[in-house]
């Protein structure tokens, strides 16, 4: 695995400050690489140290997914009070008999 910087020119961490450092796994989006990254470098742009891809780290682990409204959500929604309506209708109307 690769350590990632923010810039081609930075170099790695000595061994030793390096133990101290944590690291997150990320493919990389360009060649598919796994890479690992410091963590201090989430959110930012960094740099594929086998490919050179430009890519922001970010660690699905953390990320909360909010799964995006369904258009049929909606049509459910609207059937299921059009059912409850005629249901209303239909028992209020069979009262008067």
């Amino acid at each position: 695995m690769m350590s990632m910087t923010p810039d081609h020119h930075q170099r790695a961490p000595a061994a030793a400050s390096r133990s101290t450092q944590v690291f997150f796994q990320q493919g990389c989006p360009i060649c598919g690489r796994r890479l690992e990254i410091d963590v201090n470098l989430l959110g930012r742009r960094v740099y594929c140290q086998h490919c050179g891809g430009g890519f922001v780290a970010m660690d699905a682990s953390l990320m909360t997914t909010v799964a995006p409204a369904c258009p049929a959500d909606d049509r459910v929604d609207a059937l299921l009070e059009r059912a409850a309506l005629a249901l209303e209708q239909a028992s209020t109307d069979g009262e008067a008999d």
